[in-house]
C-alpha cells in the first residue's frame, strides 16, 4: 500500500524543488554582483547546486511536505535545507578548487535566494488553499470572541481550516485592559469583558453588530458570565462556547467534537450551560484532611447510582480508598457508575451491590461482610410530588432506611457515617422533607451519644438545597421542554430555590465529613451537641428567572419564541426553601462554604422506636396513621393538611 501511495506527489515536489534550486543559482550571482562566469561554468555547477539542495532537503524530509498545509515547521525545514544546500555547494567548490564567485558573501546570498524561492510557492499554495472553498452562497456568521489568549488564537487557526468558513471574526474582548488595542492574527482587541456593553454599542452604531459572542476562555464564569450574557441579551446576541483548547488544535481538528456528519472539519460551538452561570468561586478545601479520612479505608456509598451518590463515589475513588462498595437499588444506574469507575479508577478495589436500604437483614449481612470504616448514606426518595403520592414508601426509605444503615454501621464498628439531608427538612410541608427531618433527628441523637462516650461512631449530617442537573430537578426538565419547543412549566412566579453544582456540593460534603469525624481545634462547639452542617448555598434563585435564562442561552426569546406557563404549586411544595429552622441559629465554621446549625436533639432509643412504629404502620398500609405519628415527632409538619389535600384531590 505504501509503495502505491508514494511516488507522484513526492516526484512532483522533487521536480519543482529541482527547478527552483536551478533558478536560485543565477539569482544568487546577480545578488552577489558577480560577473557571469559563463554558460560552461553554470552548466557544470548546476548539477552540484541541485544535488546539494536535494541532499539537505532529504535530511529534513522536504519532498514529503504538503504545500497546501505548509506551516511554520515546514518553512523552518525549507530554511534549514536552503542553508545546508548553499553550504554543501560552496564547500564542494572549495574542495574541488573549482572556479567560484569572488564575493565572499555569495554562500549567504545563495542560501537567501534558495529560502525565498522555495518558501514563497509554499506560502502561496497555503494562502490559495485557505481562500479556496465551495461557494455555498451563505455568508459566514460574524462573531466577537471573548478571551484574548491561546483559546482565541487556536479558534482563529481552526477557523482558517474550514471550507468554507462558517464564522467571521470581527474582534476580540480581553480579560485584561493592557491587551486592548493589540491584535491576534490580524484581529483587533476591542476592549475588555467588563466593557462589553460599550463595545457592542459602538459596533451597533457602526452597523457591524456580531451575530454571536463566542467564549474562547474558561475564565468567564458565574457572576461575570451572567453580566456578559445579560449585555449580549440586551442586543439580541446569543452567547456560545468554543470547543476545548485541545479540540481546537489544528493537529486534532478531525476529532469527533469538531466534525460534522460527512467528515468535513467544522467548528462546533455549544450552548452555555445554566450551571456555568450559577457557578461560584471555588472555596478552598482541606484536601489533606479528605485524604486522611478516605485513604486506605473501606468506604461504602449508598444511593451510589444517584446524582449525589455517584459524585461522592467519583471523588472518594480519586482519594484512594482501600476498597469502595457501591450500593443502590437501581440496577442500571449502579451498572453505569460501576463501569465509569472501572474505566477512570481501575486500581481502586471496587464492588457493586444491588440492595435495598430498607431490607434490614440484607444490610446487616452486607455490613458484617464488608465492615466499612466510612459510610456515605445518600440513598433516598427526593422527588416531593412522588413521595406525596406514596408517603409510606418515602417514610420507609428515607427514615427507616436511614435507621437500618446507621444501626448496621454502628454494629460493625464503622468510624464515621455521613448522612445526606436536604433543605426541605426545615419546617417541612412535604412528607419527603418531614421524613428526612426524622432521619436527621436519629443521626443527630446517635452523634451526641457517641461524643458523650456511649458509642464510637460519629454521625455527620449535611444539609443542602437543590443540585443543578440532578435526576428529577428542574434544569433537565427545562432542557427537555426546550427541545420540544416549549412551553417551559413553572409552578409559581415567586417560587425560589437554592442551587449548587454537584461537584461543589460533594466537595463540601467531604469537607464537612473531615470536620465532623475528627476532634479538631477548629471544630464548632455546636457539633458536640449534634449540630448539623449546612452548605452555604448563596442566594436563592427565582425559578422563572432560571427558565428565562435557559431560553436566552438557547438563542431564543422568552414569551416570544418560547412560552413560560405557570401551573400552580404541587402538593407539598413551598414557595421558599429554608436552610435553618428558627430554633437552629446558624454558626460559621473555619471553612468557607460550611455553616453549622445548633441542634434540636432527642434520645436515640425513643426516636428509633418511633421510626420502627412508623415503618410497621406503613407496611400495614395505613399511611394516614403513619403521617399522624410523623406529625407528633416533627411538630412543624402538619399531616392533617395532607389528609385534607388528598381528600380534595379525590
Amino acid at each position: 500500500m505504501a509503495r502505491r501511495r508514494t511516488p507522484h506527489r513526492v516526484l512532483l515536489n522533487l521536480a519543482l524543488d529541482t527547478a527552483l534550486a536551478a533558478f536560485a543559482l543565477p539569482v544568487a550571482l546577480v545578488l552577489a554582483d558577480a560577473p557571469f562566469p559563463g554558460w560552461a561554468w553554470w552548466l557544470g555547477a548546476l548539477p552540484g547546486a541541485v544535488a546539494a539542495l536535494l541532499a539537505a532537503g532529504f535530511a529534513v524530509r522536504m519532498p514529503q511536505q504538503y504545500w497546501r498545509y505548509a506551516g511554520l515547521p515546514d518553512l523552518l525545514a525549507v530554511a534549514v535545507a536552503a542553508v545546508g544546500g548553499a553550504a554543501l555547494f560552496w564547500g564542494g567548490l572549495l574542495l574541488l578548487s573549482a572556479e567560484h564567485p569572488a564575493n565572499p558573501a555569495f554562500p549567504v546570498l545563495h542560501a537567501l535566494a534558495l529560502t525565498a524561492l522555495l518558501g514563497l510557492p509554499r506560502v502561496a499554495a497555503r494562502i490559495h488553499h485557505a481562500r479556496r472553498g465551495p461557494d455555498t452562497g451563505e455568508e459566514p456568521q460574524s462573531v466577537l470572541l471573548v478571551g484574548a489568549g491561546d483559546g482565541a488564537d487556536l479558534f482563529i487557526r481552526a477557523l482558517a481550516g474550514e471550507r468554507p468558513a462558517g464564522y467571521r471574526v470581527l474582534g476580540i474582548l480581553s480579560m485584561r485592559s493592557r491587551q486592548s488595542g493589540r491584535r491576534i492574527r490580524g484581529h483587533p482587541i476591542l476592549g475588555t469583558v467588563d466593557e462589553v456593553d460599550g463595545v457592542l454599542e459602538r459596533m451597533r452604531d457602526e452597523g457591524r453588530l456580531p451575530a454571536l459572542l463566542v467564549l474562547t476562555t474558561r475564565h468567564v464564569q458565574g457572576l461575570a458570565l451572567q453580566r456578559l450574557v445579560d449585555a449580549a441579551d440586551r442586543h439580541g446576541i446569543p452567547v456560545r462556547r468554543a470547543p476545548s483548547v485541545t479540540s481546537l488544535d489544528p493537529a486534532a481538528q478531525r476529532r469527533a467534537d469538531l466534525l460534522e456528519e460527512g467528515g468535513t472539519p467544522r467548528l462546533q460551538l455549544r450552548e452555555v450551560g445554566i450551571e456555568e452561570l450559577l457557578d461560584r468561586p471555588q472555596v478552598p478545601l482541606d484536601r489533606e484532611g479528605m485524604a486522611r479520612l478516605v485513604q486506605g479505608r473501606r468506604v461504602l456509598v449508598t444511593g451510589a447510582g444517584g446524582t449525589i451518590g455517584g459524585e461522592l463515589a467519583r471523588q472518594v475513588a480519586a482519594l484512594g480508598p482501600g476498597s469502595l462498595t457501591l450500593l443502590d437499588h437501581g440496577e442500571f444506574v449502579l451498572y453505569e457508575i460501576d463501569l465509569e469507575l472501572r474505566e477512570t479508577h481501575p486500581a481502586v478495589p471496587r464492588r457493586a451491590v444491588l440492595a435495598d436500604v430498607r431490607d434490614e437483614s440484607r444490610i446487616r449481612r452486607l455490613f458484617e461482610e464488608i465492615r466499612p470504616e466510612l459510610v456515605f448514606h445518600a440513598a433516598a426518595y427526593k422527588h416531593v410530588p412522588m413521595v406525596e403520592n406514596d408517603p409510606a414508601e418515602g417514610l420507609l426509605t428515607n427514615a427507616y432506611g436511614t435507621r437500618v444503615v446507621a444501626d448496621a454501621a454502628r454494629a460493625v464498628g464503622t468510624g464515621t457515617m455521613v448522612f445526606i439531608s436536604t433543605d426541605k427538612a426545615v419546617n417541612p410541608t412535604s412528607v419527603m422533607g418531614a421524613s428526612k427531618r426524622l432521619a436527621e433527628m436519629y443521626c443527630q441523637a446517635l452523634d451526641v451519644q457517641a461524643r458523650a462516650g456511649a458509642g464510637t461512631m460519629r454521625c455527620v449530617t449535611v444539609r443542602f438545597g437543590n443540585v443543578l442537573g440532578s435526576t428529577g430537578s428542574v434544569v433537565p426538565l427545562f432542557r427537555r421542554q426546550l427541545e420540544r419547543g416549549g412551553p417551559l412549566t413553572v409552578t409559581h412566579p415567586d417560587m425560589r430555590r437554592y442551587f449548587m453544582t454537584v461537584r461543589e456540593a460533594v466537595g463540601l460534603v467531604l469537607q464537612a465529613s473531615v470536620v465532623g469525624a475528627e476532634d479538631r481545634a477548629d471544630q464548632p462547639p455546636e457539633l458536640r451537641e449534634g449540630g448539623i452542617f449546612v452548605l452555604d448555598m448563596g442566594d436563592p434563585v427565582k425559578i422563572v428567572d432560571l427558565a428565562r435564562r435557559m431560553i436566552r442561552l438557547s438563542g431564543l426569546r422568552p414569551e416570544k419564541d418560547v412560552e413560560i406557563r405557570f401551573t400552580g404549586l404541587r402538593p407539598g411544595e413551598k414557595l421558599y426553601e429554608e436552610l435553618f429552622h428558627g430554633q437552629e441559629p446558624p454558626r460559621p465554621t473555619a471553612f468557607p462554604g460550611l455553616l453549622v446549625a445548633k441542634p434540636r436533639t432527642a434520645d436515640p432509643a425513643l426516636v428509633g422506636r418511633a421510626i420502627d412504629e412508623i415503618a410497621a404502620t406503613c407496611r400495614a398500609g395505613n399511611a394516614a396513621a403513619a403521617l399522624a405519628q410523623l406529625g407528633r415527632l416533627v411538630p412543624e409538619f402538619a399531616p392533617e393538611d395532607k389528609a385534607e389535600s388528598r381528600a380534595t384531590q379525590q
